[in-house]
């Protein structure tokens, strides 16, 4: 083969691939004659929402689907048909031609092993190297990954690093014999978009230096809009509609990406630019090549407008609000001391209020402090400091009946919607179990309770007597919403509600809570790391780091004019659905973190 051939022919080619499942002795189809190829140095993006064939058909490349499942097609690297190798040649192929970036890397990586010697043990199965050469080639991996202390993460089990840590830990074992192809399935889900943007930097600096095929799958728009050069859409086990990423995102052509697309949430809404906001706090304006002094002032006077719009939206809204209902004044939360443990101070004097009628976002990253607090205002976790009242009830000085009668002032919808509801019991019976414990219904009137909860949140009355695994998680978090509101809360707290859905389904999920928050007017805490999520929903935001709030505002002031640093880098963090935008972002998010 000539060097022009090597360069023009694909890594992999998929051709006609089909998986199916032998289910109660019937075959159900989960990947229906796909057709694709990936060239070397190039990123083909597949998405779609759960269950839509993604992983599983990418799991066929590698031969790794159960023994109830059936493939046909061809599936060839560089040339070489897969389909049909013994396990022998196949086991070689894994790790040494193709390699896989799980989601979750804790699970991924051995619990029992350093994260050194996994990756010892991978080079020393596929290349005859000596343990000392393997283990100088493995702290050369962690450093091309940007660990900040190689030798240590080298020594350290999966356990003693952070999310982010686990996740390039990982990615160094799978380029540790230089693949040919890398399939990295939803590698970026379960991480802050701080750690998200380094990880997608990561990515776009080794596939540019090892020139590596790359298969991205994820249902994360703006991932895609960061990372990918051409994107497949699945839907039913079928691609239907696939083109380079700029054409996809300007032009979509079938229903089913219109929709997606269209589901995915904006960070400052279609029209808003943050660029020249950012640029004008950080003084970096002259230094972003794409927006001339010209551009850039007519994007301050153009933000100038709508943050005074913005301004009059504020004040309309501060008459229409109620008394507060959680309010916070130096209050210092701590984790108690256990054994030889001390105790650990989660949160050091906040100070925020929520009150009736309103929505206040509370955003930072993950160990931040958000979900400590969000615990706190249900009396979950006991304030050491300062003055913490809900509805009316001073937490710290509560005494134990007054405590029962705050429980019932307070709702709470949790981050994994499958966890927190009992497998055992009926949707219907999960949602009326707050009523029952507390006498406020019972007999017929408990049931009608049930079938209203029901139809507020857009669920069949028929669902009442399903469980929760016949559910999907759209519904399931829709239950757990219900079961919130069952008490009529003065308060709900919202602990990332959406961040386990598909776009489209939280699109949903999220649509139903604004209405129920408009109809109902109760006080709303939401807590998340979703900045576009939080500009869709919070009349407020307040920003968490190290357990302290560094800034807090109206919507508009937040995210239209940040002036803490670590604000400024957490929303240039966020990856925009949209290729032309996301590369000025990228560019902006560079300088923040240069500037310090």
């Amino acid at each position: 083969m000539t060097t022009s051939d090597a360069t023009t022919t694909p890594v992999l080619q998929v051709s006609d691939l089909s998986v199916d499942f032998a289910v109660d002795r019937r075959w159900v189809p989960a990947a229906i004659r796909l057709n694709y190829e990936v060239r070397a140095g190039e990123v083909l993006a597949i998405v779609g929402e759960s269950g839509s064939g993604k992983s599983v058909s990418s799991m066929a490349i590698l031969d790794l689907l159960p023994r109830n499942a059936r493939i046909s097609g061809s599936i060839k690297l560089r040339g070489e048909e897969l389909r049909g190798i013994s396990a022998q040649r196949m086991r070689r192929v894994r790790g040494d031609d193709i390699a896989m970036i799980f989601q979750e890397p804790m699970t991924a990586l051995n619990p029992a092993y350093t994260v050194g010697a996994q990756i010892v043990e991978t080079l020393r199965l596929h290349r005859a190297i000596s343990p000392a050469e393997a283990r100088e080639r493995a702290i050369e991996l962690l450093r091309m990954v940007e660990l900040p202390d190689p030798e240590k993460a080298f020594r350290s089990y999966p356990h003693q690093l952070s999310g982010g840590q686990r996740q390039r830990a990982m990615i160094a074992q799978s380029l540790s014999c230089d693949p040919a192809l890398l399939i990295a399935d939803e590698p970026t889900t379960a991480l802050d978009v701080t750690v998200q943007a380094e990880i997608l930097d990561l990515m776009r600096n080794l596939r540019d230096r090892l020139d590596s095929a790359v298969i991205l799958i994820t249902h994360d728009m703006g991932v895609v809009a960061d990372l990918a050069d051409r994107i497949a859409v699945m839907r039913h086990g079928v691609i239907v509609e696939t083109g380079p990423a700029e054409e996809i995102f300007a032009r979509p052509q079938h229903p089913y990406t219109q929709e997606l697309l269209a589901a995915v949430p904006h960070l400052g809404g279609p029209e808003i630019d943050l660029t020249a906001a950012l640029a004008s706090v950080t003084g970096a304006e002259a230094l972003v090549e794409a927006v001339t002094p010209e551009e850039l002032a007519a994007r301050e006077a153009e933000n100038a407008r709508r943050l005074a719009e913005a301004a009059e939206t504020e004040r309309q809204r501060l008459e229409r609000i109620g008394e507060p209902v959680l309010s916070l004044r130096g209050v210092a939360i701590e984790y108690p001391k256990q054994g030889r443990m001390p105790a650990f101070r989660a949160v050091s004097d906040a100070d925020l209020v929520v009150h009736a009628g309103e929505v206040v976002g509370l955003v930072g990253e993950s160990g931040s402090g958000k979900t400590t607090i969000g615990r706190a205002a249900v009396g979950l976790l006991p304030a050491v400091e300062g003055e913490l009242t809900v509805a009316g009830i001073d937490v710290r000085a509560a005494k134990r009946k007054e405590m029962a009668a705050l429980r019932r002032k307070v709702g709470m919808v949790f981050q994994d919607p499958s966890s927190s509801l009992n497998p055992r019991l009926p949707i219907g019976e999960s949602i009326g179990e707050p009523l029952r414990l507390a006498g406020e219904a019972k007999g017929q009137a408990l049931q009608r309770r049930i079938e209203e909860l029901l139809d507020q949140v857009e669920l069949p009355r028929a669902y009442r007597n399903r469980y929760p695994h016949e559910l999907s998680g759209g519904q399931k978090q829709r239950v757990g919403i219900a079961r919130a509101l069952s008490l009529s809360p003065e308060l709900l707290v919202a602990d990332e509600p959406t961040s386990a859905l598909d776009v489209s389904v939280q699109a949903h999920v999220l649509e139903l809570l604004q209405e129920l928050q408009q109809r109902l007017r109760f006080a709303c805490l939401f807590v998340t790391h979703d900045l576009a999520v939080v500009d869709l929903l919070a009349d407020r935001i307040a920003v968490m780091r190290r357990g302290e709030i560094v800034e807090q505002g109206s919507r508009d002031e937040i995210l239209r004019r940040p002036q803490h640093a670590y604000t400024q880098r957490l929303i240039a963090a966020v990856p925009l659905p949209n290729p032309e935008k996301q590369r000025e972002r990228r560019r902006l998010r560079a300088l923040l973190v240069d500037a310090g």
